[in-house]
């Protein structure tokens, strides 16, 4: 990738959205749209299918990391 340049692979984007997925679970918990023990049961389901999707990846052809 030239230097510069932004990397527009998919999955560069996983750790946003996965904050922004984060952050709205627990603010529909705090006003009581979620339970808590939906978001007991949520957050951790969300960590592992993001580390599988990471595993998955592999090496990034676009920027070569």
């Amino acid at each position: 990738m030239e230097h510069g340049k932004v990397c527009r692979c998919g999955h560069h984007k996983m750790v946003p959205i996965l904050a922004i997925i984060f952050g709205l679970v627990f603010l529909l918990a705090e006003v009581n749209v979620l339970t808590w023990g939906f978001v007991n049961v949520t957050w951790p389901v969300l960590l592992i299918i993001f580390g599988i999707t990471k595993l998955m990846s592999g090496k990034c052809n676009c920027c070569g990391k």
